[in-house]
């Protein structure tokens, strides 16, 4: 005799199905975030950096006239400012995209993502 909780659907493998096609969906978006390139500029467009949807940095590009080795210091500040809000965008965009796949599921706040 299968024990049986009052109120829950009927058809648990229709509930198991749905829960196997949202991992499936989830594991096909985080790899085409990680997949994706993300750019973020500093410094009125003066430095531009790369990165991937993994958080790794793939290019930085910084114009001449903005290297000065009198004032390396800005020069590091803008390099951090672009790729940390490069990194931003790509950690936004996994969320937005994952939230989208979860939002029926009324999972507590802070759940997996």
């Amino acid at each position: 005799m299968k024990a049986r909780i009052p109120g829950a659907p009927q058809g648990g493998g229709n509930m198991m199905k749905k829960i196997q096609d949202m991992q499936n969906e989830m594991a096909r978006v985080q790899q085409e975030v990680e997949e994706s390139e993300f750019e973020a500029c500093s410094g009125g467009g003066a430095v531009e950096v790369k990165v991937n949807g993994k958080h790794e940095i793939l290019s930085v590009n910084i114009k001449p006239e903005v290297v000065d080795p009198d004032d390396i210091e800005i020069l590091s500040d803008m390099i951090i400012a672009a790729t940390n809000e490069a990194i931003r965008k790509a950690v936004d965009t996994m969320e937005q995209k994952m939230g989208s796949i979860t939002s029926g599921l009324n999972l507590p706040a802070g759940f997996g993502f």
